[in-house]
């Protein structure tokens, strides 16, 4: 049985470095070879930031929604479902948890001819102090139940200081002499929080679950929702679905800003699939410069091949050629890439308005999933784009090439 010859590598090798070489009388080749270099460096470093821009964006958006809409919210789908009774409970099946139940109404809240529409919160200080770090750091240290902790831009708009009163607005109504108007009580300011996200700071205030309970007559111990702080709230949602009762439901975070992050999501595949097109038009250069290689080499194959070189070995020539060419791209791009995100990162080059995206310096963190997506990417395509060089260089005929030279 006649045996396939093995592939001479050191040939292969030594016919790679001859043609990675500048040619004088080909200069064009050596030009093309170089654009698709850079094509491919410059593809990978855009998309490396690009990604790694996105991707911090995303983070530092999680990060500040984290905050003010909890991990874990249990919600009633009945009057009264969510009490005491079940706090309790959940505190016991679950002591690495930390629960805050509390109240909610809309309210009007007017200051020193300023008006604006807020969501009022009843909640326990101890409690909503545990798990929201905005709200502690408000320092609401009051002994009044009739007590208001409020974001700093509402406190802007209303001119409230801290020390200052408020006067709230409800829905309900009160009567006064034969007729009603909305109920209304002066709230003194105790604290003033900022979260970074101005749209929470100018809707959102904090009260006493006992103002909630005077004011609205609330029944005690019968809540509107119980806010929950994990640290693995993915994790622990299930185990807790299990052991509620019927007439209750609970949400993640994630949940209740669903469409916002899955919107994210799709701007990043759709930003990472526009941007591989960069390296994919750098490929093409790649596929012209193989084939100029081939068109002006062709005495140099046909001469391979009446000396014995065979058809695998003068594919393998061209294929590892575009494979040298691409991935020498790959590498300075990545490097590039790195130093941009460590620019980025370490200097203050872009600013930001912080009122719209909660942070004032740009938001930069490639992650190991991205970064292994793009060399996966950028690498399929250099692999297909060496292919047809490759095979049109093996179906060289030496015989017609020597006879019309």
């Amino acid at each position: 049985m006649k045996t396939i010859p093995s592939p001479n590598k050191k040939f292969i090798r030594h016919i790679i470095k001859h043609y990675l070489k500048y040619d004088k009388e080909n200069p064009f080749i050596f030009i093309s070879a170089m654009l698709a270099f850079l094509g491919i460096a410059v593809g990978v470093l855009v998309l490396m930031i690009a990604m790694g821009i996105m991707n911090g964006t995303q983070k530092e958006f999680s990060k500040k929604l984290f905050v003010m809409n909890y991990p874990l919210t249990i919600l009633p789908l009945a009057e009264n479902s969510v009490n005491d009774t079940l706090v309790n409970s959940l505190s016991k099946k679950f002591p690495n948890l930390q629960f805050s139940p509390y109240y909610t109404t809309q309210v009007i809240t007017k200051n020193d001819g300023a008006v604006q529409g807020s969501l009022l919160y009843g909640v326990d200080a101890k409690k909503e102090a545990k798990i929201n770090h905005v709200f502690k750091d408000a320092n609401s240290t009051g002994t009044s139940k009739f007590r208001v902790v409020m974001g700093e831009g509402l406190s802007y708009e209303m001119n409230a200081r801290v020390g200052d009163k408020v006067t709230l607005y409800f829905s309900e109504q009160q009567a006064i002499g034969f007729g009603t108007m909305p109920l209304q009580k002066r709230f003194v300011v105790d604290g003033v929080f900022k979260s970074g996200l101005k749209a929470y700071d100018k809707a959102i205030m904090y009260t006493t679950l006992e103002a909630f309970e005077k004011l609205l007559k609330r029944k005690h111990g019968a809540y509107d929702g119980l806010h929950i702080y994990t640290k693995n709230p993915l994790e622990e949602i299930d185990a807790i679905k299990k052991v509620l009762p019927e007439m209750v439901v609970i949400e993640g975070w994630w949940q209740q800003n669903g469409n916002f992050f899955s919107a994210m999501k799709m701007e990043k595949k759709a930003l990472f699939l526009v941007l591989l097109l960069i390296i994919l038009v750098a490929s093409l250069n790649i596929i012209s410069s193989l084939l100029m290689t081939v068109m002006s080499r062709r005495r140099e194959i046909a001469l391979m091949r009446t000396l014995g070189a065979t058809k695998a070995e003068i594919s393998a020539i061209f294929f590892r050629l575009g494979l040298v060419i691409g991935s020498a791209g790959i590498v300075a791009g990545t490097l590039l890439g790195g130093l941009g995100i460590w620019v980025l990162k370490t200097f203050d080059l872009i600013s930001m308005p912080e009122d719209v995206y909660g942070t004032t310096k740009l938001p930069v963190d490639l992650t190991l999933g991205d970064f292994s997506f793009i060399l996966i990417g950028t690498s399929f395509i250099i692999l297909l784009s060496s292919l047809y060089p490759a095979k049109k260089a093996s179906q060289t005929d030496p015989l017609a090439v020597l006879r019309n030279e």
